[in-house]
């Protein structure tokens, strides 16, 4: 067979310059296991391994002969195969710059603008700028934003980001974006002064940094293609050199897959555990490349890109009349929310047409305007053109290809005069997303008679399959274009279309209104386009009730299409006095100490060590069952397998293999008898690499007896099943007061839970010591002292034979804080068995399934208040769902209740708190606490009070506030409550909150399909650990002989700036240049029982402890300094040292609590209020920010730089928490949120369109380190300003009367019910009109289990 006479060949690419040539490729390797494990460029991380993240993105360099230049473009290396780089030229984040030759522009940038915070994810956002600076110098801010797309960031709130590279646009170009606003104009430093960063200056760009397209390339580019062929051990890779290569490869293996970019073929490897033998991509193929324009459409190879189908789609709207290229605008404008640029990228039109995706964005539109596909058969190269029509896709994930066949290309016609198409698409986030439903919508008009000539209506996430609506399709057809169309089309698209109850994806009532409300839309585009209305063929009264007047609102009936980028932000603070020490940085914006390092890939995370001599991998083995008893358990398929050392299960536990992670003992390292979720660990896999581990570990077969799975809260509570202590608050007499009170409502609100989605997933690597058992652990964990306590006692050795070490994480948000077990102490029972290092990096799958997040709670109040607004009485019972186990749950219910009553003075208060047991991962520790849950159901009350007395939120509550010398409920005095109203009184100032009000309420009453609604809310954030024994803190700060300073403390940097501020303190209690302090890692054998970063306290306890052990090193130096009073600080240390002046500290801090809890009161309480606005688009759900403004009051600001980085990105993942990311689970358990294609979380595109923080200034705080406050978690529970905004904007659409064709029978009640988030479905499904209560009312009556659970 041909196949048989190519010879092998070795792959050749070079990477940042350098060639690399691998004899002997695996297909199924992918480019950044390649990169990290055998080239050791560990700047480019692993995010997800699904392309969803960009935290792995590179350029990819490519000669394209055609065109005779290099083209760059990003790609994601976590899918793309390494075989793909044939002949490429890579470049990594380390090929850009780096700290020690100068950093590239690109890089020097985003950290001085305070861009990166964990810095995880900031290679790939680095390479995503300079590909796009490679290809366009000076790129716009909608460039920019298109360029960012497949990048997510976690920590930063992305405005920092955005504003650095701003500077490389023309309008940012040598002047700050800011404008009239600039800091420096204001006289308020973003940036402090070279002098005074902790940073050596980078040089400028070098002509040198920009590495040279290897001449070797052009030349292989140039010559002609040969067919390759690269044999694994598993799988075959082929590169056709043209059409016959490719044919005779089809022929004799007619299941192989023809790939371009892997996006599609990568995730069903590496989560549906598909194999695919043999692998082709076409690269050389001229025909699949090829692109034909023509008079009466354009003709695209099928494995064109989606950007490079984008360019042409633009490039040919500019050259066609506006009549023919309607269809040419509906797709390019798709491709703009298709996916991220790095997949767009490495996506190709043919493979999306041949994957069959039911929710494919592009399939719709290639239906509905009757694309043309030629295909050709391997077998007798015959070529047939198809029409792509509802025949197209048979079957779900089925086209009508024949085995043998191939797609060549497809043809997008132009349209004529008298057509008219859309596409349409509503997906969870804006912006590289699946969707929920597309469509794609073409028409035919008569304009004679305003009559439908033809029709066709294609959709998506409808069914197994891209579908027509053929009933509505010939219903219509024929029929006048007018208001009664609406109504015939609603009713036969209900029956083209239905959905069961449990049909996959859930979400059905949402589904079906929204296939409805896309032809609404269209049908108002037609019109509009027709001038019907203009011409009164069609009636679209006014807003309002009141006025005759017919305004014309069909513009506004859709969300724009991709509207020009350009967010703006003001960051303002309190200045230091001007004669404070040159050298004294605290209160100045001091970057992050990492941050250069964050931006060249040089900074170290748990899994870029390299690997330690002798190492072995592990992987562990996980119930697929909610709860069920463990019959069997049979690991001898994945034992058999070459390279697998072991399989260890709770036997080879040496120690206890109970685990305590808080107060019960209540998890099992290893499952014994019984699994109480999906993802417990039962066993675990230890080979000697990483694929083959994990290969292993899906070969052991266990067999379950099922047993009654409790997975919601309700039915925890019907149950009875409940763990941990109940909490009882209670002040005043609420029977009394509630009977008394002029107006009383009930109800019930829930706030779902949340994924941490830290862009570093767990992991850990423990190294076995030759002597006395010791045990050295390095992991990405917040709480060294836990991993080696839980290790300890699973090894069954005293605590100080184990060492717990920690660089820094990417990113932790309380995740990391116990629930690390399942990586540290797993390895290291491993590396005690085997004898021999044993690492483990989670998968985003197992880390998303296994390690619990944020809980669920629902809340169950009464409330009584007079009508005025003042509330006299509240009761509140509180409902979290724990888990499977306690861990920390118990202490997230008490803080719940101990903040109960927000920022309310309310007279009585009543507060039950129960943690739901369920057969769910144990959630743990998140941001907030419990208290963003809490705060969200207390503001639902506040608006619904408003709602119901008719009077403006911002009042109710401004009435209802603290004052300073109130008590809370729990007895606790407020003694600087003043901030908290001046907080709220500056924010509504500086937000100019009036005007906007009366903007939105003119905006409201001139548009019907759009709302906008504004929304104020306050923060009161209780800080202090609740268990006194945690309110302490250690450091360790030693001087060396040449006047370097060192210190280590207890605390872990994940990117807070905890570091920063240490050296920060430091320096000034030492006066001495900040450049002189360093500070290296976390470890357990320096700092012993350090209590977990965690609760915001870290800056306050190792920041005192450090000011403690510099104190009494300055006064050591006292005498030194005294009589060398003009010496320089290293002749002083030098002195100090030759007169054995000891030149190490210890130092301690305990905070002044009370160890009685009956008498627990907080340290302090940090205060806030933040302003948003809206707006809605009713008919299908989406929002987006138009603004917030924020105001904090964080005492005096260690670091301004650092602090408003922390707000900004607390409000961002809270603003997620609030609007956008959904957990979703299945009725057995199974959690179908596992990796970014289905939770998202907010991406560059969803930050406020103006994004303002302003520190209160003049505030001091005399319990807190230098007079600062917390601030990592009390701005979290201000992005729920975005959802009350949300929640008004909904109101004033219920408040409506809707034009006749979508009246709603009734007005309907203003005291609705929005739970938490808001999503596009919770939006649309409360803007009540017959669209969405067609379907509403038809699913509200069934019981049917649906496809996904509410935990």
């Amino acid at each position: 067979m041909m196949t048989s006479a190519i010879m092998k060949r070795e792959l050749v690419f070079y990477v940042n310059g350098v060639e690399v040539r691998e004899p002997q490729p695996q297909p199924e390797t992918t480019l950044i296991y390649y990169l990290r494990n055998s080239l050791g460029l560990t700047g480019t991380k692993l995010g997800c391994g699904e392309g969803g993240c960009g935290a792995c993105t590179v350029m990819i360099s490519r000669y394209n002969n055609k065109l005779k230049k290099v083209v760059h473009f990003t790609a994601v290396s976590c899918l793309l195969p390494l075989c793909y780089v044939h002949q490429c030229h890579v470049t990594t984040v380390e090929g850009v710059g780096s700290v020690r030759n100068g950093l590239h522009p690109v890089q020097e940038r985003l950290a001085k603008y305070h861009g990166s915070q964990c810095g995880f994810c900031t290679p790939g956002i680095i390479m995503s700028m300079y590909t796009l600076l490679r290809n366009k110098s000076t790129p716009s801010m909608d460039d920019i934003e298109s360029a960012m797309q497949g990048n997510l960031c976690r920590c930063t709130g992305y405005r920092p980001i955005l504003e650095a590279y701003h500077t490389f646009t023309p309008e940012g170009a040598n002047k700050c974006p800011m404008g009239a606003d600039c800091c420096k104009v204001k006289k308020i430093p973003l940036v402090a002064d070279d002098k005074l960063q902790l940073y050596k200056k980078a040089d400028g760009n070098k002509e040198t940094q920009d590495v040279i397209f290897p001449a070797a390339l052009v030349l292989a580019a140039s010559s002609p293609a040969e067919l390759v062929k690269f044999q694994g051990n598993r799988s075959t890779w082929y590169i056709p050199s043209n059409l016959d290569d490719l044919l005779l490869i089809k022929k004799e293996f007619p299941s192989c897959k023809i790939i371009t970019g892997n996006t599609e073929v990568g995730v069903e490897v590496k989560f549906k555990g598909f194999e695919y033998p043999v692998l082709v991509n076409p690269v050389n193929v001229t025909e699949l490349n090829a692109v034909k324009i023509t008079s009466s459409g354009i003709q695209f190879g099928a494995n064109i890109t989606l950007t490079q189908l984008n360019e042409i789609l633009t490039s040919a709207i500019d050259s066609y009349e506006e009549s023919k290229c309607r269809s040419f605008k509906a797709f390019r404008e798709m491709l703009h929310w298709f996916a991220g640029s790095q997949v767009r990228n490495m996506s190709s039109v043919g493979g999306n047409i041949m994957t069959a995706s039911p929710i494919s964005d592009l399939n719709p539109l290639f239906l509905a305007t009757k694309s043309r596909v030629e295909i050709i058969d391997s077998t007798t190269k015959q070529i047939r053109t198809v029409n792509m029509d509802g025949k197209f896709y048979p079957a779900y994930r089925k086209t009508i290809l024949t085995p043998t066949e191939i797609l060549l290309s497809v043809n997008i016609p132009c349209t004529k005069n008298d057509e008219f198409f859309m596409g349409f698409k509503q997906s969870k986030r804006k912006e590289d997303d699946i969707a929920i439903v597309n469509a794609g919508i073409w028409v035919s008009m008569d304009r004679s008679q305003n009559v439908v000539r033809d029709i066709r209506l294609a959709y998506g996430g409808m069914a197994p399959t891209t579908v027509m609506a053929t009933k509505t399709m010939e219903t219509l057809k024929g029929k006048i274009w007018n208001e009664a169309l609406i109504q015939t089309a609603c009713s036969t698209l209900a029956e083209d279309l239905p959905l069961s109850m449990d049909a996959p994806g859930a979400m059905v009532a949402f589904r079906q209104t929204l296939t409805t409300s896309l032809f609404f839309k269209f049908f108002l585009h037609v019109s509009e386009s027709l001038y019907l209305k203009q011409n009164g063929f069609i009636k679209l009264p006014d807003a309002g009730t009141s006025s005759s007047e017919t305004k014309d609102h069909t513009n506004e009936y859709l969300t724009p299409p991709h509207t020009q980028f350009n967010p703006s932000a003001l960051q303002t603070y309190e200045e230091v006095d001007s004669n404070q020490n040159k050298w004294d940085v605290v209160g100045r914006p001091v970057m992050h100490l990492s941050g250069e390092e964050h931006t060249t890939g040089e900074a170290i995370y748990f899994n870029d060590m390299p690997k330690v001599y002798n190492e072995l991998y592990l992987a562990l083995v996980t119930s697929s069952k909610a709860h069920a008893r463990i019959i069997s358990v049979d690991a001898s398929k994945a034992l058999a397998l070459e390279g697998v050392h072991s399989y260890l299960d709770h036997k080879d536990i040496p120690g206890n293999n109970k685990v305590q992670t808080v107060v019960d003992r209540d998890e099992e390292v290893f499952a014994v008898n019984e699994v109480f979720s999906v993802g417990q660990v039962i066993g675990a896999i230890v080979a000697e690499d990483e694929p083959i581990a994990r290969r292993a570990a899906k070969l052991v077969i266990i067999k379950y007896e099922d047993l009654p799975a409790i997975l919601t809260i309700e039915e925890a509570i019907a149950n009875n099943s409940f763990m941990g202590p109940v909490n009882n608050l209670e002040r005043g007499d609420f029977d009394n007061d509630f009977a008394t009170s002029e107006h009383r409502l009930e109800g019930s609100y829930r706030v779902g839970g949340q994924e941490h989605f830290y862009l570093e997933t767990h992991g850990a690597l423990s190294v076995p010591k030759p002597e006395k058992n010791e045990m050295e652990i390095f992991s990405s964990c917040q709480a060294p002292e836990t991993a080696q306590r839980l290790a300890a006692e699973a090894l069954g050795i005293d605590f100080n034979r184990v060492v717990a070490r920690v660089k820094r994480l990417g990113g932790g948000f309380g995740g990391k804080e116990t629930r690390m077990h399942m990586a540290t102490t797993t390895t290291a029972v491993a590396a005690h068995v085997t004898g021999r290092p044993v690492r483990y990096s989670m998968d985003r799958e197992e880390d998303m399934s296994m390690t619990g997040g944020r809980h669920s709670f629902l809340f169950k109040y009464k409330v009584g208040f007079n009508s005025n607004g003042t509330v006299n009485a509240l009761q509140l019972e509180i409902f979290s769902n724990g888990g499977n186990s306690l861990d920390l749950s118990g202490a997230v219910c008490t803080f719940a209740c101990y903040n109960a009553d927000s920022s309310f003075n309310i007279k009585s208060l009543r507060v039950h708190g129960k943690v739901c047991k369920t057969n769910l991962p144990s959630n743990t520790a998140f941001r907030g606490f419990g208290l963003p849950q809490t705060l969200c159901a207390i503001g639902n009350i506040m608006t619904d009070i408003a709602a119901f007395v008719n009077k403006l939120d911002v009042d109710i509550i401004g009435m209802n506030m603290y004052h300073t010398g109130d008590l809370t409920h729990f007895g606790q005095e407020l003694t600087d409550a003043d901030n908290l109203r001046r907080c709220w009184s500056e924010c509504i100032t500086k937000s100019r909150y009036r005007e906007k009000l009366e903007e939105v309420t003119k905006f409201n009453t001139e548009n019907i399909w759009k709302k906008k609604g504004i929304s104020v809310v306050p923060v009161k954030y209780s800080i202090c650990f609740e268990v006194p024994h945690a309110n302490q803190g250690g450091a360790l700060v030693h001087i060396y002989k040449d006047g370097s300073v060192l210190i280590t403390h207890g605390g872990v940097e994940m990117g807070q700036g905890l570091h920063t501020k240490m050296v920060q303190i430091a320096s000034k209690a030492l006066k001495c240049d900040p450049n002189r302090v360093f500070l290296s890692e976390t470890s357990s054998n320096l700092v012993p029982n350090a209590s977990p970063t965690a609760a915001s306290m870290s800056s306050d306890l190792y920041g005192a402890a450090v000011k403690n052990a510099c104190e009494k090193l300055a006064e050591s130096l006292t005498p030194i300094i005294k009589d060398n009073p003009n010496d320089s600080w290293n002749s002083w240390i030098l002195k100090a040292y030759m007169s054995r002046i000891h030149l190490s500290a210890t130092g301690f801090y305990r905070l002044p609590v009370t160890d009685n809890m009956d008498e627990f009161k907080f340290s302090y309480f940090t205060y806030g209020a933040a302003c948003s606005m809206v707006e809605i688009d009713c008919l299908t759900g989406d929002h987006r920010v138009l603004g917030s403004d924020i105001v904090m009051d964080l005492g005096r600001s260690l670091n301004p730089a650092i602090d408003i980085g922390q707000i900004e990105g607390a409000f961002t993942q809270g603003m997620g928490l609030y609007t956008l990311e959904q957990l979703r689970v299945s009725p057995t358990g199974y959690n179908y949120s596992r990796g970014p294609g289905v939770y998202k979380i907010p991406g560059f595109s969803d930050i406020p369109g103006y994004f303002n923080v302003h520190l209160l200034q003049g505030s001091r705080n005399p319990n807190a380190v230098y007079s600062s406050k917390a601030v990592g978690e009390p701005p979290l529970f201000l992005g729920s300003s975005v959802f009350f905004a949300i929640k008004n904007a909904i109101r004033a659409y219920r408040c409506d009367d809707k034009p006749n064709m979508i009246k709603t029978s009734g007005k309907p009640d203003q005291l609705f019910v929005l739970n938490s988030p808001a999503t596009a479905e919770r939006i649309r499904m409360l803007c009540s009109d017959d669209f969405a209560t067609q379907f509403k009312d038809k699913y509200d009556k069934h019981s049917v289990k649906s496809w996904v659970i509410e935990p």
